[in-house]
């Protein structure tokens, strides 16, 4: 079968170290020495000699963490070869962090990212769920002096928010991804908990100013529901 529509879905040609192969598929180049955190269970395919190691000490010394909800379980590729990574059909988005730059991330949303980046669980700053425990997202910084590659997921097409044009507001339950670095403020909506989000007579959108972007999905989280504290 050489018709147009096996064309049309064949591989794409090899640019970035990723890129997107048509709207829910990852496509990762892979190097020797460029080693890969991916999902657990996200590879669908690969092209090459690429091998994977369920649980490298990197995640392993990070478990006590997953408490918090917004630990990911993670495995790591090498090799030499084109890596496909997927997660349940949603679509993709794939980032490029250049040195300096910094993302966090829901840990759900996390589809995979370069091994040479720092990254840990670190709380958003004055969010907290109605149980009284903080929101806890994944924060990868580039501290390379090259370019660093992330790749998310979002249920449903995603739209990223530029918030150098005017102050952003999100509902928390469809919340992403967000530059880090960003300034966060909290809006209570009270009596109106039933218009935004999920919450019980009284609901809150978080506020974003400076430089960066707020990455949302038209889905909302699945999460315990949040508060504002103080």
């Amino acid at each position: 079968m050489q018709g147009q529509l096996i064309q049309h879905y064949g591989p794409t040609p090899v640019m970035d170290r990723m890129s997107k192969h048509g709207s829910k598929i990852a496509k990762v180049v892979m190097w020797p020495g460029f080693d890969l955190f991916a999902r657990s269970g996200s590879m669908i395919g690969y092209e090459g000699l690429i091998e994977f190691d369920p649980q490298p000490p990197e995640v392993r010394r990070l478990a006590s963490s997953w408490a918090t909800g917004e630990g990911v379980p993670l495995m790591t590729a090498r090799g030499q070869g084109l890596l496909y990574l997927a997660d349940y059909g949603k679509d993709v988005i794939v980032m490029q962090l250049t040195p300096g730059e910094a993302v966090s991330v829901n840990g759900k949303n996390i589809l995979a990212f370069d091994a040479s980046l720092q990254w840990g669980i670190e709380r958003v700053k004055g969010v907290t769920m109605l149980s009284g425990m903080g929101m806890f997202n994944v924060v990868i910084r580039n501290n390379t002096q090259g370019a660093g590659w992330v790749a998310m997921v979002s249920k449903g097409n995603p739209i990223m928010l530029d918030t150098r044009e005017a102050p952003t507001f999100v509902d928390t339950d469809a919340l992403v991804a967000f530059t880090e670095g960003l300034s966060i403020e909290k809006r209570r909506t009270a009596g109106f908990g039933s218009m935004f989000g999920r919450g019980s007579g009284e609901s809150f959108q978080l506020g974003f100013h400076g430089q960066g972007f707020v990455v949302v999905q038209p889905s909302e989280d699945e999460r315990p529901h949040f508060s504002v504290r103080g």
